[in-house]
Parts: structure tokens; sequence; C-alpha cells
């Protein structure tokens, strides 16, 4: 085959089934069948308003980087064994040679191609290549679906992670989209006492709570101020304002806060609170060093990203997908089979 089908954003609210070339792997590089995408909030804000902050798209660019698939090639320099594998894609491919990749802080790396963020083309499409470390190798107890859906599975472990989560840690989660629930299920595996999550989204709610939320607050009835819960570590999903500065208001002295959801840049920030609290706050970018945590987790049942899956899309319907979320209160992750 020369030639594979993949979904391009080619302007606001524009996007088309485009006939492309199958890429050829490079040295270092494996082609990659891909088999399932997950469709994440960034490839629906780029279809809806062209960017995210710095991130403008000024080309056609394939969208899609939550991807899992199979080898069926390599190039110069890779083990042909690898033909086969079914992998999961990492999709930020750092140069590993910066400052910040020699530290081990990869996700910093400024030269990162990062599929789906401008100029860079996506994984939404029947194939693709990418370096061979970052095509990880999944047992067959991970389904397709789960293979892609490790990529916001990593963003939950990097925020549990940053927050120091673990044996008895009192957490708080705001924000029970995708990238909460999976944080909830991390902040679980690393071993947290007490995991609040807060939404508007009673659903959400609930599934949080069957995916190992100790409480949960809905945040049209009760304030997180009035809820009165003082969590040790405070998971920022949401990137809603209100929500964030709320969290921060909450959280016990020597907390730690991490903001995971892109917030706005005019955010007022509690000081006074911070201060005579000690609280520390950092924020994530990606991941770094995620997938083998990743891997572990969800093959071995601590965390299940399946149960996130509420529709299937062919990748003629990579526009219904994106759009899923809009039309329906209790769709929570879309995921294309561009083999569809």
């Amino acid at each position: 085959m020369t030639t594979m089908q993949a979904a391009v954003l080619r302007g606001i609210q524009q996007l088309a089934i485009e006939e492309r070339p199958v890429p050829e792997p490079g040295p270092g590089e494996v082609l990659v069948k891909i088999t399932a995408v997950g469709v994440c909030g960034s490839d629906v804000h780029y279809y809806q308003h062209g960017r995210i902050g710095d991130f403008v798209v000024e080309q056609p660019m394939v969208l899609g980087h939550e991807s899992g698939g199979v080898v069926v090639g390599v190039g110069a320099g890779v083990d042909a064994s690898r033909i086969g594998q079914r992998v999961s894609v990492e999709p930020g491919v750092p140069d590993l040679t910066c400052a910040e990749c020699l530290a081990g802080r990869y996700n910093l790396c400024p030269d990162m191609r990062f599929f789906a963020t401008p100029p860079f083309d996506g994984s939404l499409a029947e194939y693709v290549t990418v370096h061979a470390a970052f095509a990880h190798p999944v047992p067959d107890t991970i389904s397709d679906d789960a293979a892609a859906l490790l990529e916001p599975l990593s963003v939950g472990v990097w925020a549990n992670r940053k927050g120091q989560v673990g044996a008895g840690s009192r957490v708080l989660i705001t924000g029970a989209g995708p990238i909460g629930l999976v944080a909830t299920q991390c902040a679980r595996a690393y071993g947290a006492t007490e995991i609040v999550v807060a939404d508007l989204n009673p659903h959400r709610l609930k599934l949080a709570q069957d995916l190992g939320a100790t409480a949960t607050i809905n945040v049209g009835d009760t304030s997180l101020r009035e809820a009165g819960y003082e969590p040790t570590v405070l998971l920022e999903c949401s990137g809603h304002p209100g929500a964030t500065g709320d969290g921060l208001r909450t959280l016990a002295r020597g907390g730690r806060a991490v903001l995971v959801g892109m917030g706005d840049d005019g955010l007022p920030l509690p000081l006074t609170h911070l201060q005579s609290r000690e609280i520390e706050v950092t924020g994530t970018f990606r991941y770094a060093n995620t997938w083998p945590t990743a891997i572990a987790l969800a093959a071995s049942g601590r965390v299940d990203v399946d149960t996130l899956v509420t529709g299937h899309f062919a990748l003629a319907d990579s526009e219904a997908a994106l759009l899923a979320g809009e039309r329906d209160p209790f769709a929570v992750k879309s995921v294309i089979n561009p083999q569809r």
C-alpha cells in the first residue's frame, strides 16, 4: 500500500479526510499501523478555534495524539523483530541532546516534535512513523483502546508524581473529565487514602466514585469552600479559574497544588493563603518517562481506561467524534479506528 487516509484540519471547523502517501520510516524509526486514536480536548479545541494559546494552526494539520497500533515496518538501525509488535505511541519526540533532555526532563525540550501540535501532523491516520524508542510495546492484556489511552493515563501518572501522592495522601481532584478520572485511579494506585473529586456533571461524578474516589462534590450544589475538605494535594484538572482558586484555598498547611488543566494567564492567586501555609504550586507540561508505569497500571488492572470509552468511530466519522462531548452529556472519551 502506497497511500492512506488521514483526518486533516484545514481551517476552523473544517475537517477533511484526505489521501496521503504512507510515510517511510527513517533511520531509528518504526512504521505503525494505527488501530485506535483517542479524541483529546486539545483536538476539539484546535477544531473549534484553530489555536491553543501560542500554538496556532497555520497550515493543514493531521489531528490526534493519543494512539496505539502495530509495527509494520522499520527503518535503518531498528531490529526487524519489532515488526508485528503491538505498541502505544508516545506522541512527543524530543531532540535528545538539549540540556533538558540530558537532565531527564525531555517534556521541556524546546525542540520537541509533538503529534498534532502545530506545525507537526498527528496520528489520526492509517499509518504514522515515530522514533522506535517512543513506540512502547504493550502486552496482549491491554486492548487497542487502552494502548491509545496510555497517553492520557500518562498525564495522570505525571500529575500524581508532581504532587508526590503516596500512602496517606488526602487528594482533591477538580474536574472529572478523562484526565481527572485517570488521575483519580492513579491516586488510588499510589496509595492515597482520601480521594475527593469535584465537578458539575453528576454522571462523571458517579463514574469517579466507581473508579476509586472516596467522595465527590457537586460544585453546582456545594462550593469547595463550603464542603470543608482540607486536602494535602490538589490536582487541578479543569483549567477553570474558579475551581483553581477555590481548590488552592482548601489546601492544608504544607500542601501541594499541581495545575494540570490549561488555565487562564490572568488567574489571580490567593498569595496570603499560599504564603502563610507554605503551599507549593507547580504546573505540568505533558510528561516524561511515564509509559512503563502507565503500561504496568493498565496491564495489572489497577487502572481501567477502557471504562472511559463511550463511543467508537470510523475515520470518516472523525468530526462526529470531535463533537461527541458537546452533543452528549454522558460522553467521556471517543475513540477513532482509522482502519474502519
